[in-house]
C-alpha cells in the first residue's frame, strides 16, 4: 500500500540538515534546537513555516570550537546547557556563564596533556550529552569522570552542583543523546561505542536518590524515540534487524522485521508522527534513491511506503504532532509534511 505526503511547507535555512539528520536536542515543548559553530539557536515549527524563520531564542556556544556534545534548552527558554569536552556549562541568553561544572575530558588519548586554554580542542569525536528536566530544576549529564570511567549524573540547574551519580562502567562512548519521558520524571539514555555496540539506560529521582534500569542484557539496541503520551521506548537492533517498543520495564511489547517492507534491513531512524503512528526507514538492496520511508501503527504493523509529490531521499525527523521534516540534498531547504487527508 502506497501513503501519500502532503507538503506544508518549506523554508530555506542554512544548516537544516542539522535539524534532521542530527541528534534530538530539547528545546521546550514543541521547540527545534540547531547547533551552528558559535551558537545555540531554537526554532519553533509553526514559526519557521509561517514566513517567520527568524530563531525565538539564541545562546552563545561557549567554546565555538566543540560542536560536538549534544546541548540542550530549558523548557521555558531561560537557559540552554552546552556538553563540552572537558565540562558541562549553562548559559544565559546574553551569554552570561550561570555555571560550569568540570569533568574529565573526552579525548580517548589517555592522560594526554591540557594548555590550560579553555578553548582548547583535544583530538577525537567522543562525546556526551546533556538534557534539562522537564520542570527546569536538573541537568541530566553524560560525562567523563576526572578519575577515567563515565558516569550519568544529576545536577542543580540553578548552580551546578552534583545532586547525583550513576557509574555507567560499561560505557566507552563515541557518543550519547538523552530524551524526557512525557510524565516529565523519566529520562533515557542511549549511548553508542560504535561497532562495540549500544547501551540503553533509563533512570528518574526518588527523592534524594535516584532510581535507574538498566536495559542492556542481551540487548544491543538503538533509542530512536518515546511515544508521545505513553511510557514506551522505540528501538532498532544496532545492525537494523528489527524494531521494538519497550515497556519501561524492558518487556518487549512490539516487533516488526524489515522483510515485510521488502527490505534488508531498518535503518538507524525512526519516530512517532504521532500517538498511533510510526514513520521508519528501511534499506533496500540496490536502492539507489537511499532507504525508503514507511509509515507503521503503534504496533510496528506496517500501513505503507510513503509517496512524495517530489523527489524525496534521506532521514527524516518525526515531532509526534501528525508532521515530519525532511531536508533537501543540499540540507539548506527544511519541509514539513503529514499524511495526506489527516
Amino acid at each position: 500500500m502506497t501513503i501519500t505526503a502532503q507538503l506544508l511547507g518549506s523554508v530555506r535555512l542554512p544548516g537544516a540538515a542539522d535539524l534532521v539528520d542530527g541528534p534530538v536536542r530539547a528545546a521546550g515543548a514543541g521547540g527545534l534546537a540547531l547547533r551552528r559553530s558559535d551558537r545555540l539557536e531554537v526554532h519553533r515549527p509553526a514559526g519557521l513555516f509561517s514566513g517567520a524563520p527568524e530563531p525565538v531564542a539564541v545562546f552563545p556556544a561557549p567554546w565555538p570550537g566543540w560542536d560536538r556534545g549534544v546541548d540542550a534548552v530549558a523548557p521555558d527558554l531561560g537557559f540552554a546547557v552546552f556538553s563540552g569536552q572537558r565540562a558541562v556549562r549553562a548559559v544565559a541568553a546574553d551569554g552570561r556563564t550561570l555555571w560550569e561544572y568540570r569533568h574529565g575530558c573526552w579525548g580517548p588519548v589517555v592522560g594526554h596533556p591540557h594548555t590550560g586554554d579553555e578553548q582548547q580542542v583535544c583530538y577525537g569525536l567522543e562525546h556526551g550529552s546533556v538534557l534539562v528536566s522537564a520542570d527546569g530544576r536538573h541537568v541530566w549529564a553524560h560525562v567523563v569522570g576526572e578519575d577515567g570511567p563515565e558516569r550519568w549524573v544529576v545536577l542543580d540547574a540553578r548552580d551546578g552542583r552534583e545532586a547525583g551519580r550513576i557509574p555507567l562502567e560499561e560505557s566507552v562512548a563515541s557518543g550519547s543523546y538523552q530524551l524526557a519521558l512525557p510524565d516529565g520524571e523519566h529520562i533515557a539514555l542511549s549511548v553508542g561505542m560504535g561497532q562495540d555496540g549500544c547501551l540503553l539506560y533509563w533512570a528518574r529521582r526518588d527523592g534524594d536518590g535516584i532510581v535507574v534500569r538498566d536495559l542492556n542484557e542481551g540487548l544491543d539496541r538503538i533509542l530512536l524515540d518515546v511515544h508521545p503520551d505513553r511510557g514506551r521506548l522505540l528501538t532498532v537492533e544496532h545492525n537494523g534487524a528489527d524494531l521494538q517498543v519497550h515497556g519501561l520495564d524492558g518487556e518487549v511489547l512490539a516487533e516488526e522485521a524489515p522483510h515485510r517492507t521488502g527490505a534488508v534491513s531498518w535503518d538507524w531512524c525512526a519516530g512517532h508522527v504521532d500517538a498511533d503512528t510510526v514513520l521508519a526507514l528501511a534499506e533496500t538492496d540496490g536502492d539507489e534513491d537511499g532507504p525508503g520511508h514507511w509509515l507503521l501503527d503503534g504496533d510496528l504493523r506496517v500501513l505503507g511506503r510513503v509517496a512524495y509529490p517530489e523527489p524525496v531521499t534521506g532521514y527524516v525527523r518525526p515531532l509526534g504532532d501528525g508532521t515530519w521534516l525532511t531536508r533537501d540534498r543540499a540540507g539548506g531547504t527544511l519541509s514539513r509534511w503529514t499524511r495526506a487527508g489527516s
